[in-house]
């Protein structure tokens, strides 16, 4: 009696609640309504990944295959060497933009922070964060420019007498992954920095005056304050830079590509866009989304796994 008695005060509790915030409710329902549209019905298209989908027959009439397609991918001797050589493009792209695009956010902070001039201060923050809004195609032409023969770049390294002869950066396979990180860190750098700079503007200044009585530096401050400071939001910004590890779009590196550098540029989502749209394979290119999302899925479950293990204050 005690229990159901208990259960029907919770429930009443759970609804007077609802109807105090039910504004709050009110405006969110329309974010609902497009996330489901966008989000979730859409996830219907999936059965094309289990049958040899015709567009003519629709997903009634189209013959199932099971996980042919999914085996495919790592089997098929034509589209299987490619598949491995954009999922490592891709990966080590990836990496590369997670090592790069991540540390060097949390250090510009960290940078504007031990700024003492607020005027200079904001003026550092304003134009870090500009590129942001520049589009890719305007950021690739800026980097092509610079990094060509006869780009500003050659022309410092012939004056400085590090080059004999001008040097093609944009034809190097070698170079390619360095310089769509190096692009990816100037546009970006900035805008992801704001969160971190919030993070430490909300740190308790009497923990930095407590330092000083210490006898910390600069840098002991830094390391001993600052860090610990906005370490929960380091950790939950890495796992879902972690989650995302292999969704990279593919603008960037198809602006800056070119046929040289072809097979290092060749990213997934451009391979599911040119062996599932482009011919026509829907359920093939299907197949390669269900595979991302479900690789991301998983890095995702154990960045998370492995953060709690470091702090249990993580959800």
């Amino acid at each position: 009696m005690k229990e159901h008695e208990t259960k029907l005060a919770n429930s009443h509790s759970i609804w007077k609640k609802i109807i105090e915030q039910r504004y709050l409710f009110l405006l969110s329902v329309p974010f609902v309504i497009w996330l489901i549209i966008f989000a979730y019905i859409p996830l219907a298209g999936w059965l094309m990944a289990f049958q040899d989908y015709k567009p003519n027959l629709g997903f009634l009439g189209s013959k199932w295959v099971g996980l042919k397609h999914f085996i495919r991918m790592f089997t098929d001797p034509i589209l299987a060497p490619k598949f491995r050589q954009v999922l490592l493009n891709t990966v080590g792209m990836s990496l590369m933009g997670l090592i790069f695009g991540f540390s060097f956010p949390i250090m510009f902070a960290i940078f504007l922070n031990e700024i003492q001039g607020i005027k200079f201060k904001k003026f550092v923050q304003t134009v870090s964060y500009l590129p942001h809004f520049v589009s890719w195609v305007i950021v690739a032409n800026i980097i092509s420019s610079a990094l060509s023969p006869t780009g500003m770049v050659n022309e410092l390294l012939l004056n400085l007498g590090i080059f004999r002869e001008p040097y093609n950066f944009m034809a190097q396979p070698k170079l390619f992954w360095w310089i769509v990180t190096f692009a990816d860190v100037w546009k970006e750098t900035g805008w992801n920095a704001i969160i971190y700079i919030a993070a430490i503007a909300g740190i308790d200044q009497q923990l930095y005056e407590a330092a000083v009585v210490d006898g910390c530096n600069r840098w002991q401050k830094i390391w001993h304050v600052t860090l610990p400071g906005i370490r929960n939001t380091i950790i939950t910004l890495l796992i879902i830079n972690i989650g995302n590890i292999i969704n990279i779009g593919f603008e960037k590196q198809w602006l800056l590509s070119n046929p040289v550098v072809a097979p290092v540029a060749s990213v997934l989502d451009k391979y599911i866009i040119d062996f599932g749209i482009s011919n026509y394979n829907f359920s093939y290119g299907t197949a390669l989304g269900i595979f991302k999302s479900f690789v991301s899925i998983l890095l995702l479950i154990i960045a998370n796994k492995i953060a709690k293990r470091f702090d249990s204050n993580i959800m």
